[in-house]
């Protein structure tokens, strides 16, 4: 008895070295077809929930909201100067005077004149009434029959050649009274107040100079240019991609070259509903699509110039807590054929590469906001599970079922 349980000892001994010796062999052969396989070095990262802010960038300048060019409707010489540039001024105060010596003497001409047509007009209708009285008597006696036919309408014709007089002079005294009304707004455009509050951000004229008037291939001369500045703006160029995600009421954070560690915030308060044309030339060209957008600063400091050069940050989508990858990881690629398709039928998917016992298997996605460098995935992948995020070489060569070895992500502080 004793010699057969020595024999099944030393039996099931036997059988535990050859297990052991199997399983042995088995992970050798493993790890030999393992280092014969190909391999893809890849950096992974898991998916997690982060915060997104989706931006539209641009670039523009600082403007006011109110600009106003002074020009002159009118010409004449500068005479007077009553303020000076970077002047704060009120609506209503003395900016400016031309000389107003020519329309001065044209509107006492015309008041002459009108004086004069009274008194021609007095006379007019005395005669006037004068020729009436006889007209009146002489159709009387006519009715009568105690004159003839011919008599009356002698009398009538003195009758209408007093009333088309007097109705000439008439005519003549209204035109006169135009002709003064145009002169003495000619006399009020010689000098020139202040029609908003602001400041006088620029004075291109001086005392002596003559100030000429716009015609259609000559703008006219400038005097000055009053802004009010206590409401800012900052105007920028949006490229045709980007205008249809902007709304009015986005929010917007404005850096201005001048101060670069001061951050300015505003508001969308317009849009172009049009593409800017630019000039080449001489011609216009559509090329360019880009599209005028408007932000209004909230608070602006007192700084801020007009023409400085700005750039806005317009924060089109805001979302927290959202699954998200890095777009580095995002490819595309020809979607499989499906049953029915015809062979020339192509169709593309987007998604990413997954990690699954050290392979990697295609997983497409559905893509929501990007914010920097992240991009939302509204569906198709789970939180915390590993996807290949770079480098951009391996991810073209990567196929479903490809062994990777994984390698660290390298930190921009070791670049």
């Amino acid at each position: 008895m004793t010699e057969k349980k020595s024999f099944f000892k030393r039996r099931k001994r036997t059988l535990i070295f050859m297990a052991v010796v199997l399983v042995i062999l088995v992970v050798v052969g493993m790890n030999l077809r393992s280092q014969r396989e190909k391999t893809v070095k890849v950096t992974v990262e898991k998916v997690k929930k982060q915060d997104l802010t989706s931006n539209v960038s641009a670039s523009g300048e600082i403007k006011p909201k109110k600009n106003i060019n002074i020009s002159a409707q009118v010409p004449g010489r500068i005479i007077k100067i009553g303020v000076e540039e970077g002047q704060e001024v009120k609506a209503g105060d003395f900016l400016l005077k031309l000389d107003s010596t020519q329309y001065e003497a044209i509107a006492d001409r015309d008041r002459n004149f009108i004086q004069a047509a009274m008194a021609d007009l007095i006379q007019a209708e005395a005669r006037l009434a004068r020729d009436k009285s006889a007209y009146d008597r002489q159709k009387k006696l006519y009715e009568e029959q105690l004159i003839s036919k011919d008599t009356l309408e002698s009398v009538k014709l003195q009758y209408d050649v007093s009333a088309s007089q007097s109705n000439a002079i008439r005519f003549q005294i209204k035109q006169a009274e135009a002709s003064l009304k145009s002169t003495l707004d000619n006399l009020n455009k010689t000098v020139f107040n202040a029609p908003i509050n602001g400041m006088i951000t620029s004075l291109r004229v001086e005392e002596g100079e003559t100030a000429i008037i716009g015609t259609m291939n000559n703008p006219g001369t400038v005097l000055m240019v009053i802004a009010d500045l206590s409401v800012m703006e900052v105007e920028v160029e949006v490229d045709e991609t980007d205008v249809v995600g902007i709304k009015l009421g986005q929010e917007a954070n404005v850096r201005v070259d001048a101060f670069p560690d001061t951050v300015f915030k505003g508001k969308v308060t317009e849009i172009g509903s049009s593409a800017l044309q630019r000039a080449t030339g001489g011609a216009t060209t559509q090329e360019a699509k880009d599209f005028k957008v408007v932000v209004t600063l909230e608070n602006p400091s007192q700084r801020l110039k007009p023409g400085l050069s700005a750039s806005a940050d317009i924060i089109t989508a805001q979302k927290k807590g959202v699954l998200a990858v890095p777009i580095s990881s995002l490819i595309l690629r020809d979607k499989p054929a499906a049953a029915g398709d015809r062979p020339d039928a192509k169709k593309e998917e987007e998604g990413v590469f997954t990690v699954e016992n050290g392979r990697v298997k295609f997983q497409p996605v559905e893509k929501g906001i990007s914010g920097g460098m992240s991009m939302e995935i509204t569906s198709g992948l789970k939180e915390s599970q590993d996807i290949v995020t770079g480098p951009y070489a391996s991810l073209r060569e990567l196929k479903d079922g490809i062994l990777i070895r994984t390698e660290p992500k390298k930190d921009a502080k070791t670049l």
